[in-house]
């Protein structure tokens, strides 16, 4: 089993030489075409997963409904996922040294939100990959990891956490 990434972080698919995967720009953000009414009261975000080719050939990159799931605060609950207003990755050939990205729009009770996994199974060249998870949280930035990691004694959000988690478990000598 793989660990979880956190939001920000490449994962690497050891099928697939040179393509790599990542979520980002985890951010509350208003879809464009207007809210779903089996959203009101919630609070949306957007995600961003791009995946990128680095290697030398072409690859077919599927990236749809269904295959990314938001989960959402400490029980894993599912977020409403808005598919109306997400751009996603149909059946799209990622040449070498490009990047395609799709664009998920979500929502969930704002205090959930602070704790958010997103678990990504792509279609590549018609073969599904292993899943990956990342996870952040709505307000978890860099700088505020960077000052909990300054404060010692002092327990971060968990962002932070993973951080730390991260850094230990990898081996000597890597960078962190």
């Amino acid at each position: 089993m793989y660990e979880p990434n956190v939001v920000g972080d490449w994962q690497e698919y050891d099928g697939h030489a040179g393509l790599r995967v990542r979520v980002h720009r985890l951010e509350p953000a208003e879809p464009p075409r207007g809210r779903d009414d089996a959203a009101e009261g919630l609070t949306y975000f957007r995600i961003r997963v791009t995946v990128e080719n680095r290697g030398t050939g072409s690859f077919g990159v599927h990236l749809e409904d269904g295959q990314i799931d938001v989960r959402i605060g400490p029980d894993g609950e599912g977020a409403f996922v808005d598919w109306r207003n997400s751009q996603f990755i149909e059946g799209y050939d990622v040449y070498p040294l490009r990047r395609v990205t799709a664009v998920l729009y979500a929502a969930g009770p704002e205090a959930s939100l602070s704790q958010v996994d997103v678990q990504v199974q792509l279609r590549v060249d018609e073969e599904w990959t292993d899943r990956r998870m990342w996870t952040g949280g709505i307000g978890a930035h860099e700088d505020s990891v960077a000052a909990g990691a300054a404060c010692a004694g002092a327990q971060g959000g968990l962002v932070h956490q993973i951080s730390n988690f991260l850094r230990d478990q990898a081996e000597p000598g890597t960078a962190g």
